[in-house]
């Protein structure tokens, strides 16, 4: 059986931004099927539109958490916090790893960017380390998510 980071993988490599890369890898386990987590997902490629805010592959880290652990009752104070503790310790874990989980800091870059998307090219592929941070969401969604 695959596991979900290279489906992951896979999806960003099929032209997927990083979120719906991760989302959509863990469709089968969050049941919510593939359009929805597409559409659910695009905004937040690019660290959020291209603002190079949050990883986009980390914001999927935190959909999967919140719909595999989240609290269901407003005013769940208990629940509000055991999830916060959830998404810092997956926030953590990432961050052990890559040293932050901002997109821009991720990439080595400044500020906001364009709008408009790169095109997904061999050398795009090539020189973005964006399949490596997608890989580590998965894996921590995994290991800490899935046991």
């Amino acid at each position: 059986m695959e596991k979900y980071s290279e489906i992951a993988c896979k999806n960003f490599y099929n032209g997927c931004n990083c979120a719906q890369s991760v989302l959509c890898a863990f469709s089968n386990k969050i049941d919510i099927d593939s359009k929805t987590c597409m559409k659910l997902a695009s905004s937040f490629g690019g660290g959020m539109g291209r603002l190079r805010e949050v990883c986009g592959a980390v914001s999927a880290m935190f959909m999967v958490a919140g719909l595999l652990k989240g609290y269901e009752i407003a005013g769940d104070d208990i629940g509000k916090t055991r999830q916060y503790q959830l998404v810092q310790q997956l926030a953590k874990e990432f961050k052990n790893q890559h040293g932050t989980i901002i997109c821009r800091e991720l990439l080595g870059l400044n500020g906001e960017d364009n709008p408009t998307p790169s095109k997904r090219t061999a050398q795009y592929y090539a020189e973005r380390p964006c399949a490596e941070f997608i890989k580590t969401a998965a894996e921590i969604i995994e290991n800490k998510l899935l046991n």
